[in-house]
Order: C-alpha cells, then sequence, then structure tokens
C-alpha cells in the first residue's frame, strides 16, 4: 500500500511539474524559455522555434503592406528562428509567422484577438496612443446573455458590459451604449478586437466617461451566435447581389431583409436590456455607435426610430440619411451626432457627402477624420473618443 501511495505521490508531482513547465513556455530540461514578442526600448523581437523549417518569415499589420509583405528570420540555435525589428508606434497589431508557405501562430503569445473564424496573436506598443487598451485597477464585468427575437424567428447571444461597481450597488441605474459590429464581426468583435472593456474601465476609472452599460448584438440576421459557437445558421432571406430575386419580395418581406436585425435592435433588444439590466429607459440616456456595417445599421436605426437615441455615432459608416430625415432628427432633439472616417477609408467619400448634408440642415455635429483606413486601429480610437462625450 506504502508504495502504491508513494507511485500516485510521484505520478502526481511529476504532472504538476509538467503543467508548470508548459506554462513557462515548454521549457524543458533546463533550456531557456522562448520569449516572443520581446519589446525591448525602441525595438521588438519574435521567435519561433521550427525544427525542421527551411524558410520561416515574419508578416505583420504594421507593415506597409499587411497582406503580402513579410520579413525573413534567421535560424539561430536549437532551431529557434528570431527577426529584430524598430518598435511600430504604440498601437495594437496582429502578425503571424510564415513556416514553409504555411501560416503559423506565436504559440508563446497568449494575447489573441479572434476576427471572424480567424485567431491572430497580438503586439499591443504601449503609448499615448493606447493607455487605454490595457487593463484598468477597477473592472467591469462582460456577460453573454440571450433573449428572443420573434422578428427573427430564434434565441440570439448578446455582449454585455457592465461597468465597475454595478453588482454592488443595486439602485443605481446607467446610461446604455449600443455598440455595433461590421462586416465579418460578431457579438465579440468589439470586445476582441476593440477592447470594449478595457477602453471603458480606464476612462470609468479616471473620470472621463460616465459608467454606462455597454450592448454589443450580433449584426449578422442569420446567425443566433457567434461562429465559434457551432449554431447552424438560417438561410439568408436573399443574396444581396440578386436584385431580380428582391424585387419580387413583398414589401413586407423586403422590408424584414432590410431592416429586420435593426427592428430587432430597437423593438425587442433595448426593452430586453432596460427590463433585465438596470438601464434608465429614456432617449436621453441611450447612445448608438456602430463601425462599417455596424454604421449603416447605426444610420437605419436613427431613421427608422428617431426619437430612440439622444447620441448617435456612425463609424466609417456604410450608409446614409436624407435631407429629410436628417432634419427629423434635427426636429428630434439628437444631443450628439459623432461622425468619424480615415482619410484613406474606401468609404471616406460617403463620410464627406453626410458631413455636408448634416450641415445643409443645421445639425450640429462632431466629424472626427483620422488618418488610415478601415481598420480596428481607427474603431479603436473612435470608441476612445466620443465615450467621453456620451451622457453628459
Amino acid at each position: 500500500m506504502k508504495r502504491i501511495l508513494s507511485a500516485l505521490v510521484l505520478g502526481l508531482a511529476v504532472l504538476g511539474t509538467l503543467q508548470a513547465q508548459e506554462l513557462t513556455n515548454f521549457s524543458f530540461w533546463g533550456q531557456k524559455p522562448i520569449v516572443s514578442p520581446e519589446i525591448q526600448n525602441d525595438s521588438v523581437t519574435f521567435r519561433l522555434k521550427a525544427d525542421y523549417a527551411t524558410i520561416v518569415k515574419l508578416s505583420g499589420s504594421w507593415m506597409e503592406n499587411p497582406w503580402t509583405g513579410t520579413i525573413d528570420m534567421t535560424r539561430g540555435e536549437n532551431n529557434v528562428w528570431s527577426v529584430k525589428i524598430p518598435l511600430p508606434a504604440p498601437e495594437i497589431y496582429t502578425y503571424n509567422f510564415v513556416v514553409d508557405g504555411v501560416a503559423v501562430n506565436d504559440p508563446q503569445n497568449v494575447l489573441v484577438q479572434r476576427d471572424g473564424t480567424r485567431y491572430l496573436p497580438m503586439l499591443l506598443v504601449p503609448g499615448e496612443r493606447t493607455e487605454n487598451y490595457g487593463e484598468a485597477h477597477q473592472h467591469g464585468t462582460v456577460s453573454h446573455p440571450w433573449y428572443h427575437s420573434n422578428i427573427l424567428g430564434m434565441d440570439r447571444r448578446l455582449t454585455v458590459y457592465t461597468p465597475y461597481g454595478y453588482e454592488n450597488n443595486p439602485k443605481k441605474k446607467y446610461p446604455v451604449l449600443y455598440l455595433l459590429h461590421g462586416a465579418g464581426g460578431d457579438e465579440e468583435a468589439w470586445t476582441s478586437m476593440g477592447r470594449t472593456a478595457q477602453i471603458l474601465d480606464n476612462l470609468i476609472e479616471k473620470g472621463l466617461a460616465e459608467p454606462m452599460i455597454v450592448v454589443m448584438p450580433n449584426g449578422n440576421a442569420n446567425q443566433a451566435a457567434a461562429r465559434t459557437l457551432n449554431i447552424p445558421e438560417k438561410p439568408m432571406a436573399f443574396n444581396r447581389w440578386d436584385r431580380e430575386a428582391f424585387e419580387k419580395m413583398s414589401d413586407a418581406e423586403k422590408d424584414l431583409a432590410m431592416n429586420g436585425y435593426v427592428r430587432s435592435l430597437c423593438t425587442e433588444i433595448v426593452p430586453f436590456i432596460e427590463k433585465n439590466f438596470r438601464a434608465i429607459a429614456k432617449p436621453a440616456s441611450r447612445a448608438i455607435a456602430g463601425l462599417s456595417m455596424g454604421g449603416g445599421h447605426t444610420i437605419s436605426a436613427s431613421i427608422l426610430y428617431p426619437e430612440m437615441f439622444d447620441y448617435i455615432c456612425p463609424l466609417s459608416a456604410a450608409g446614409s440619411a436624407t435631407p429629410e430625415q436628417i432634419a427629423t432628427l434635427k426636429k428630434a432633439g439628437v444631443k450628439l451626432y459623432f461622425l468619424a472616417c480615415g482619410n484613406t477609408d474606401f468609404l471616406f467619400q460617403g463620410a464627406e457627402e453626410m458631413h455636408a448634408k448634416l450641415n445643409e440642415q443645421g445639425l450640429k455635429h462632431e466629424y472626427f477624420v483620422s488618418d488610415g483606413g478601415h481598420v480596428w486601429s481607427n474603431w479603436r480610437l473612435y470608441l476612445n473618443t466620443f465615450a467621453q462625450l456620451l451622457f453628459k
């Protein structure tokens, strides 16, 4: 019996040691742990152990051509490939290795973001631009409640951020920001790539933003939730490029196909949040913002329900409004209209035209033009900026 117990104890000790070795970047038998990426002053080094590779390259979103640009890596001791490059400007970047033509993630980097069906390692370069992208001292809570949509005919998943102190003060109510993703995203896009929880935690802790609830729905009307949950998707109502099929639809079918998600957002999600969370149920305490496709949804929601949101923030928006629709918003008493776009974004001309229309109708607004294109570095910047203007 003593021998059995001794063997069991030894086995558990070995297992614990192996787990500890795994957590220290697979440092077995005294080998030095591989650190990647490693920031040192004004440089950053990337490393990958690839015993049988013949060519290893680095690809990163900071490169002039992030889609096809690569940098050669050099084989070193113990078949650890590495490359040292100048540190990019403060921002969050994504990268991967290309090993003999195959894209490979960095096994040493625990910072990963999900972009649709891709998981990409992150490089967070510290600086003024990114000071609110890291963890604050006081943390809010991110949850994933489900609501039922009669309009879309399914139960659907939300991502909801509640600010620090929400659980400890059961009598306090909060304003709500409805934050919408773009094409290819889902209900986790803004928390994974947009750093919503970190940005709000930091702004609220610093007293720069009002404590608020942030609701991030899934903007794909045929999905119950992110594809990572492996829930079957409903067939699309119509192919957006099939104009002939669209023209054959009834007016009700066209409205459902074009606006079903927006109507669910305004008539199902908003009431669900105001019933199940301590939300202030007034237009002055509701904001809506979205990027790209979500920017189009933001504009559509403001047109279909002009008195629902006092704060409207289309970002790099795939949509516009007529002069009459803008006049209706002005009459409704919108407190903030925040229009933002990058100056090399393929949708920048549309933003310029929307800016001109808002001016023509005399709707006071903020027009925020940044450098760069249709990228998350801009959308994080916009959230970090307009969140400080809400509910004040």
